[in-house]
């Protein structure tokens, strides 16, 4: 039966994540699952047109990262440990809280980084790897970019708020791909919806991130969308990213910048669509 939902998942270090789930397959045919996960700032609402593609033929579970939309976050100066086996431990209980034994992951943008931690790390839950604009880390003239002229990025979002960093965002070319000033509008008040302080916890643990000691780990399927002008990550990073992985396949999106998902979601979907259906049956 067709099922668009959404529900808070508590974790047992007590952090809640919100998703939403949908699936309109018909429901006596078996299929797969796809776990969607955004990019920093935004949350699973920023993917709602992919819904209507995807959701034909797979389950789509859209993640609220940590601190993120309706996602919770840990109190400064509490025991909450910020680190990437943490968040990897609260994607694997979010699974099993669904009943998952086993899913595509689509990480946007930083969420890619986890995505390839995850896959290197839990092969085994993963059917198939998708980054999108994502990064293998984030060098300092990225933190210094999204710091706008405060000591650090977490300093910014605390100081701005959730809004006023989205608003600073969203004027630098290569970030926000589509100019209209009405999606400018809905895209900054949808970044409003997370705290400044949701979203700092969440900017400290990104400074120090980085996925490139465990790229040659992985070895799931991988499909790579690289945006051809972003602001975030080169053409040539994401090439690179291919040359470490031999399960990797690269599909470069011709888009204007960063937000590849947005400016060109027809190409996106196409390549994930295609590059699902070669892998085959994977449900036994």
């Amino acid at each position: 039966m067709a099922t668009s939902t959404s529900r808070i998942i508590t974790h047992p270090n007590g952090q809640t994540t919100h998703i939403f789930d949908d699936d309109f397959v018909d429901p006596w045919i078996e299929h797969e699952t796809i776990v969607i996960q955004h990019g920093f700032a935004r949350h699973g609402a920023f993917w709602y047109h992919w819904v209507p593609i995807l959701a034909q033929k797979y389950r789509v579970i859209r993640r609220d990262a940590r601190g993120h939309g309706q996602s919770s976050y840990p109190e400064p100066g509490g025991d909450y440990e910020y680190s990437v086996n943490t968040i990897i431990d609260e994607i694997i209980d979010t699974l099993d809280q669904l009943g998952l034994s086993k899913v595509h992951f689509l990480g946007e943008s930083t969420s890619g980084i986890i995505g390839e931690i995850l896959a290197a790390k839990h092969p085994q839950r993963l059917r198939s790897l998708i980054i999108c604009s994502s990064p293998t880390y984030l060098p300092k003239e990225a933190l210094s970019l999204f710091s706008f002229g405060f000591p650090s990025w977490p300093t910014a979002c605390r100081q701005l708020g959730s809004r006023g960093w989205g608003q600073a965002l969203s004027k630098v070319p290569g970030t926000v791909s589509v100019p209209d000033p009405r999606y400018i509008d809905w895209w900054i008040q949808q970044v409003g919806i997370s705290t400044g302080e949701g979203l700092a916890g969440y900017a400290q643990f990104l400074s120090t991130l980085d996925s490139r000691r465990y790229l040659q780990q992985i070895r799931i399927p991988m499909l790579i969308l690289a945006p051809a002008r972003s602001a975030a990550t080169k053409l040539e990073e994401q090439k690179w990213i291919q040359t470490q992985i031999p399960t990797a396949k690269l599909e470069v999106i011709d888009a204007t910048g960063h937000e590849i998902y947005v400016e060109k979601p027809q190409d996106c979907q196409k390549a994930v669509m295609e590059f699902i259906s070669q892998l085959g049956d994977t449900l036994k």
